[in-house]
């Protein structure tokens, strides 16, 4: 493992719990992303999880009570970071919700962000590469989901390059990040003033065109207090039957945004992951 850097690995349910790093080609930093690996005898298929603004690559792997569950259904987990870091980009650090830990999983096109924040790229390329050619898993068989920022990350990611992608879902995405705070802000940030580009990377706009040709499954909040001015399910509701999707969307009386609501429905999404990719 030449190109990876081992930080700290683990026994974990039986399989291998490991935070790695490795210098990206597309991001031009270290990035680090964590890794589970479940105790099975034949190569698991990789589910790779996206995580939310402020979010590191520790944070689903320590909070959702995952790990458990994935052991026994033989998934592997891979969780990247979810920006850059460490690009010295002025501003980088000014905002939560912009720069570092919000890197929204999109190839910025923008100054002074174009050069480092390169997430799309980084997550739908550069490292399942790395992970199928360094770690035991299937290199034919990947789904992808993710929370919040990372929610609207997977939705994006797999919607555009459906081929690569084989089970796919979301807690609370961002679901129409160009009608929204959060995504204005990031949005005019890495793309300008260039609303070809927004609209290529909201995925209600893009579920309206096109459809994933599998099924999604997204759980949704009823207590979450950003649900109606920042995440606007109704919108991806209206684009799957715009298009005919396969949407499954699901709202929780009582949770909110946090990972006391991902724990308790965690493993609806493990097993809807596992049935369409074992």
């Amino acid at each position: 493992m030449s190109e990876i850097t081992v930080r700290a690995q683990h026994r974990c349910h039986g399989g291998q719990l490991g935070f790695y790093s490795h210098e990206s080609r597309e991001t031009g930093t270290t990035m680090r992303f964590g890794l589970f690996l479940p105790p099975a005898a034949s190569l698991p298929p990789a589910l790779y999880y996206l995580a939310g603004l402020e979010c590191t690559e520790e944070t689903f792997l320590i909070k959702s009570g995952a790990t458990r569950l994935a052991a026994e259904l033989g998934l592997a987990l891979v969780a990247p970071d979810t920006s850059p870091r460490g690009a010295d980009i002025a501003g980088e650090e000014a905002d939560w919700d912009l720069g570092t830990g919000a890197g929204y999983y999109v190839d910025a096109t923008a100054e002074p962000w174009r050069r480092h924040y390169r997430m799309q790229s980084y997550v739908a390329r550069e490292l399942p590469a790395l992970i199928e050619r360094h770690f035991p898993v299937r290199p034919d068989r990947r789904g992808i989901f993710g929370h919040s920022m990372g929610g609207h990350g997977a939705l994006v990611v797999a919607l555009l390059e459906p081929e690569r992608w084989h089970s796919l879902s979301a807690f609370a995405p961002i679901a129409n990040p160009v009608a929204v705070p959060w995504g204005i802000k990031a949005f005019g940030a890495y793309f300008g003033d260039h609303p070809p580009l927004w609209r290529a990377n909201d995925a209600s706009l893009l579920m309206t065109g096109r459809r994933y040709p599998g099924r999604i499954l997204v759980d949704q909040g009823l207590a979450d207090r950003f649900i109606d001015s920042q995440l606007r399910p109704q919108a991806l509701e209206d684009a799957a039957r715009a298009s005919g999707q396969d949407l499954t969307m699901r709202r929780q009386e009582g949770y909110d945004h946090s990972y006391w609501f991902i724990q308790s429905f965690i493993a609806d999404h493990l097993q809807w992951h596992a049935r369409d990719l074992l």
